[in-house]
């Protein structure tokens, strides 16, 4: 069977974005693929992190996971801090990585931005780490964003390295898996800018945890423009809020922009939003309370990670030596029954990899 390998940072704040652009559509894939959804808390790190937060963060992410119906009998769920075939495989690798291909990197530029020389070793080299992530589970498809298509190519580019090195068919070559409408939410106060658990204006985005009457509101004051739903797809051209909120309303109902945008053809937006509000409602507001009921509960990912029963490329981890914990990684977290790889079994020629 096919491996899906992909993970979400544990930052705060997950929203609909998160959920219409990655989370609903890992619950799809786990019937066709074996699936391992980390959370990437490592990757965490390129940005300060305050230790206890970063542990309830983590604890939302994996909450989330589970409310939105990804199933950990099926699925494999932990995160990333606990396993160290993550940082000991970013290491192989980073020696087959020249600097040239990490140069190109245009997240890196965006977040060092005229800063570059202050920004850190791992913000620039997070992209290796993310090939690690993927590769030592020898995953298949890697379901990505526009914004992370770029370090999947990266990975691919590692992979094929590391192969050609030593002759051998080793890592397979990960295919990126881009969904359709929605992958990319904007903001509801300004349909230009991608919604971001980072914007200072907590109406900009709607909350994984909000509750009813939260995403109701929120829908309600979100930005809009004076004149009716166009009748066609081609009248959301220059207007990027209302195709914003037609394409979430699509995404929330499985159904085409087209069709949305049909069945609102000249309607004024106050009649829309109350439609599309009670949509987001309906599907949002079962997750965000299984959320806060797992949240409130205060258990630590060991406690919910369950071992995939197809996978026979995975064993028991080894007891980790804790040494993260000082900043809310590690054995704090230690999965008790995920199935993980003991170590990478590289190729028998690679004499310095025991």
């Amino acid at each position: 069977m096919n491996r899906i390998f992909s993970g979400i940072q544990p930052t705060g704040n997950l929203h609909l974005g998160n959920y219409l652009g990655a989370i609903r559509n890992w619950v799809a894939l786990q019937r066709d693929y074996d699936c391992i959804f980390c959370i990437v808390d490592l990757h965490a790190l390129t940005q300060p992190q305050d230790p206890v937060q970063l542990r309830n963060s983590t604890r939302e992410v994996t909450a989330a996971y589970i409310a939105a119906g990804i199933d950990p009998e099926r699925c494999l769920i932990f995160n990333q801090s606990t396993v160290a075939v993550h940082s000991e495989l970013a290491w192989l690798l980073s020696c087959y990585t020249p600097l040239g291909w990490l140069n190109r990197m245009t997240q890196f530029k965006e977040k060092a931005g005229k800063q570059r020389d202050m920004a850190s070793l791992g913000l620039y080299s997070y992209p290796v780490l993310m090939a690690a992530d993927i590769l030592a589970y020898k995953a298949t498809h890697v379901p990505v964003g526009e914004d992370q298509k770029q370090h999947l190519e990266l990975a691919r580019d590692i992979a094929g390295a590391f192969n050609r090195r030593y002759g051998v068919e080793f890592f397979p070559l990960p295919e990126p898996q881009i969904f359709g409408a929605a992958t990319r939410v904007m903001s509801l106060r300004d349909g230009s800018k991608k919604m971001s658990k980072s914007d200072s204006s907590d109406y900009s985005r709607i909350n994984m945890t909000d509750d009813a009457d939260t995403i109701a509101l929120k829908i309600q004051k979100a930005k809009t423009d004076p004149e009716p739903l166009p009748g066609d797809e081609a009248g959301l051209a220059n207007r990027p809020e209302a195709a914003n909120l037609l394409g979430i309303y699509a995404a929330l109902t499985d159904a085409t922009l087209e069709a949305a945008v049909a069945r609102f053809a000249g309607q004024n937006f106050s009649t829309f939003k109350k439609e599309l509000a009670d949509v987001a409602v309906a599907v949002l507001g079962r997750i965000g309370g299984e959320m806060r009921r797992r949240s409130a509960r205060g258990r630590s990912p060991s406690h919910i990670c369950a071992r995939s029963r197809t996978s026979s490329a995975c064993c028991a981890p080894e007891a980790g030596s804790g040494r993260g914990s000082r900043v809310g990684s590690g054995r704090d977290f230690r999965p008790a029954f995920c199935r993980i790889p003991r170590k990478l079994a590289l190729p028998s020629r690679i004499a310095a990899v025991s």
